[in-house]
């Protein structure tokens, strides 16, 4: 396998998919941007270590998950004031039918906002996430259900207002 194509391959097939998962991750639009290409280098860099035990996207959203978790453990990232969150950016095209729900995933704890941004935005199975997380299934399904509680007790308090 050329390393320079099978890059090329890897960017062309996930590069949007990083960007989208990074930025909901972190919640900054170039920072994410920042993740998205130390997540290619990291991959770049171990691409040969690549053994198959896991299918490839889960080994690339894995790496890009633990590159997204290290820049929010950075001690930078907590002095600074954190840019607003674009959502317009990406929401608009990317997500139209989430636009109300996608503020509400954001703000849930990080252990469930994860496992659905994994699940529905990034379209990964079950055992998929699993891998990524190194977690078992049953606390991926655990978290995915006690997420979508939280945020049906949300939609269910702002409709109670609205009446």
């Amino acid at each position: 396998m050329e390393p320079f194509t099978d890059m090329e391959r890897i960017m062309e097939q996930y590069g949007d998919a990083l960007l989208r998962m990074s930025y909901l991750y972190l919640k900054d639009y170039h920072l994410a941007e920042d993740a998205v290409q130390d997540t290619f280098l990291k991959i770049y860099k171990s691409y040969h270590g690549f053994q198959g035990k896991s299918s490839e996207k889960t080994w690339v959203m894995r790496i890009a998950i633990n590159v997204c978790k290290n820049y929010l453990r950075t001690g930078w990232l907590r002095r600074v004031v954190p840019s607003p969150v674009l959502l317009d950016s990406l929401s608009a095209e990317e997500f139209p039918e989430e636009d109300d729900l996608l503020p509400r995933i954001l703000n849930l704890p990080p252990k469930y906002k994860e496992v659905l941004l994994l699940y529905y935005y990034q379209e990964l199975k079950i055992r998929e996430i699993s891998d990524i997380l190194y977690i078992p299934e049953s606390t991926v399904s655990i978290r995915l259900k006690r997420a979508r509680e939280q945020l049906k007790i949300q939609l269910e308090g702002e409709n109670e207002l609205e009446q």
